[in-house]
């Protein structure tokens, strides 16, 4: 019988290419990875891998048996759920991966909801942005995915993946209250003539700032850039400069600044919660998704 982790790593090596990416994924060696593939190839009798000077490609049977690892994964899946279905509490572990700025508001009290009303269920959660989050679930390293997409980029879902949004957050602007303070909606081009503090335009909230900036007619001048949104509102605080930022990130605003919302409606991202579709009725991911509904619940009751 084939070795199920040596078919990991051949699943794997076609959908992410290289030896040195498996090997990143599964924290092993590149040597070690190419050791198991070559074991592998002894097990089936087919040759699986074919070597053009430093590159390795799979070849035709390779590929079929990755495809139909899929389905064994898949079958061994629906097999867990079964067994798991029978019991009256979730139990076991669940995998959760967060984008980094849902980890404090959102992840760290869905994890203690979950220790609360299911102690025989343990959250693992794991720090990634949407795209590392929804391979993380194609790949079987996680269970469940708190991910966002922004309302103005077109962006699709991963087949085999559902989602259902949770949570609305819009961008808000972090502006010198003394300057800008107000209760009124803030246009963007009210902003045009300051220099800005932005996320990086390679990253999805710089790329959705620009576009609506652009589309209301005139490109910012960007001053200060950072990945990081806490980094960005102290950024705001030493330069008073305004900043663009999800209304989810902002959980503290140093003196002198305040929060002000957009004209523009368009500009905002939605929260979702993702699985695989083939586990979507799984006890624990339905009490995730029990957890997550009422921590959002008390995020709006607070204002938040």
């Amino acid at each position: 019988m084939l070795d199920l982790r040596r078919l990991l790593l051949l699943r794997d090596l076609a959908a992410h290419g290289t030896v040195t990416a498996v090997a990143e994924l599964h924290r092993v060696t590149p040597s070690a990875v190419s050791q198991q593939l070559k074991l592998l190839e002894e097990e089936s009798g087919v040759t699986l891998l074919e070597r053009t000077g430093r590159s390795l490609h799979l070849t035709t049977a390779a590929r079929r048996l990755a495809e139909d690892t899929e389905h064994v994964l898949t079958a061994l899946e629906q097999a867990e759920h079964r067994l798991r279905s029978a019991a009256t509490e979730p139990t076991g572990a669940l995998r959760l991966a967060c984008f980094p700025s849902a980890l404090v508001p959102l992840a760290a009290p869905v994890s203690s909801a979950l220790h609360r009303s299911h102690p025989e269920l343990l959250a693992h959660i794991t720090e990634a942005e949407p795209e590392q989050a929804l391979r993380m679930l194609l790949d079987r390293r996680a269970d469940a995915a708190l991910t966002y997409r922004y309302t103005n980029l077109a962006v699709g879902t991963p087949a085999g993946i559902t989602t259902r949004v949770v949570l609305d957050d819009p961008l808000i602007a972090v502006v010198d209250e003394e300057r800008f303070g107000g209760a009124s909606p803030l246009d963007l081009r009210d902003l045009a003539a300051e220099p800005w503090i932005l996320a990086p335009s390679r990253t999805a909230c710089g790329e959705a700032v620009l576009h609506a900036c652009r589309l209301a007619g005139f490109t910012p001048q960007v001053r200060h850039t950072a990945s990081d949104f806490s980094a960005i509102v102290a950024l705001a605080a030493h330069s008073r400069l305004p900043a663009l930022v999800p209304r989810l990130a902002v959980t503290h605003l140093p003196p002198g600044l305040t929060k002000r919302t957009l004209t523009d409606r368009t500009l905002a991202r939605t929260v979702e919660l993702a699985a695989r579709t083939t586990s979507t009725g799984e006890p624990a991911l339905t009490a995730c998704a029990a957890a997550v509904e009422a921590v959002v619940t008390t995020l709006r009751d607070a204002g938040g």
